[in-house]
């Protein structure tokens, strides 16, 4: 990657910088010495499409990363459905269509594997808008599933050039770790933690334990989309992640071996599990030349530690 990634552009954008995602690409862009445009929500709400205009029209961006997204767990999803689709149709939509009206040589959407229907095999990008949605997230996906039309849209119709990528799970540095929008393995690392501090003898886990995903570290997730942004062009989105797949039940396990937590891990099935199997077929991408360095328990190693070294939690 430190071979002149990204040549044919003079100004690339990460939006949503300060993310776990965002972040991630930050970090790869820059270690790679190339100047990344950055503008905080506290300056630039990407929700008003005036002042989204506003910014294009002097910043001129030629790359665009759109990580920026209204995100949570199952929880916060089923509380603010309301919040999921609006803030996030309204992001997409301000920078697409001034993308567009820019003339943005590239731009890379960041999908979600939530949005596929429910089943328990391999997720295929055909798949996609074939079956019934989860319901715990059906917000969050319709928004999301709007945004991969309206690139794919651009394209077809303009002959942009905005790819979608579908990620897994994922997690690592700068990660959400609040108790109610939390993903499942920030989620984990949280409740560990605080139940070993507090010398509880027992630590509730959502749900049953048996569900089975795919992780994948996010700063393999921003080697992978930096590398689609230099070798893939198609409309049709594309799946990244990580071929592994373990049960929450395992995971919980291996936080609780690096948190050094002796108590019981209770798992609570009056909380729902979400699909009982979700796992990406990331067959395009790796025939593409890509696959991540993961390394599940090292990289878990990193997250709790990133995490009790900045812990600020509500």
């Amino acid at each position: 990657m430190k071979n002149k990634i990204l040549s044919n552009f003079k100004n690339v954008w990460v939006a949503g910088h300060n993310g776990m995602v965002g972040s991630a690409i930050v970090r790869n862009l820059e270690e790679n010495n190339i100047n990344v445009l950055k503008v905080d929500k506290n300056l630039l709400d990407l929700r008003d499409q005036a002042k989204v205009d506003k910014w294009f029209a002097k910043n001129k961006p030629d790359l665009i990363f759109l990580a920026a997204a209204k995100v949570g767990g199952i929880l916060a999803n089923k509380e603010r459905p309301a919040e999921f689709i609006s803030d996030n149709i309204l992001i997409q939509s301000n920078i697409i269509n001034c993308s567009f009206k820019y003339g943005v040589n590239k731009l890379v959407f960041l999908g979600s594997s939530c949005i596929y229907p429910v089943s328990e095999n391999l997720l295929k990008e055909s798949d996609l808008m074939n079956g019934k949605l989860e319901e715990t997230n059906i917000a969050y996906a319709v928004a999301k599933i709007a945004g991969i039309e309206m690139c794919r849209s651009f394209n077809n119709q303009y002959n942009c050039n905005y790819i979608s990528v579908l990620p897994c799970n994922l997690y690592g540095p700068n990660d959400n770790f609040s108790n109610d929008d939390s993903h499942v393995i920030p989620g984990l690392i949280r409740k560990i933690y605080e139940a070993k501090k507090e010398n509880e003898n027992e630590c509730s886990i959502w749900g049953s334990g048996k569900p089975l995903r795919e992780f994948l570290y996010v700063d393999d997730l921003a080697t992978g989309l930096i590398f689609l942004a230099d070798k893939y062009d198609s409309p049709e989105p594309i799946n990244i992640g990580s071929g592994e797949e373990y049960s929450i039940k395992e995971i919980a396990l291996k936080i609780s071996d690096i948190v050094g937590y002796k108590g019981n891990l209770a798992f609570d099935e009056n909380y729902p599990d979400g699909v009982m199997r979700k796992i990406l077929n990331s067959e395009k991408i790796n025939k593409l030349g890509w696959k991540p360095e993961s390394n599940l328990d090292k990289n878990l190693q990193k997250t709790f530690d990133w995490f009790v070294n900045n812990k600020n939690l509500k």
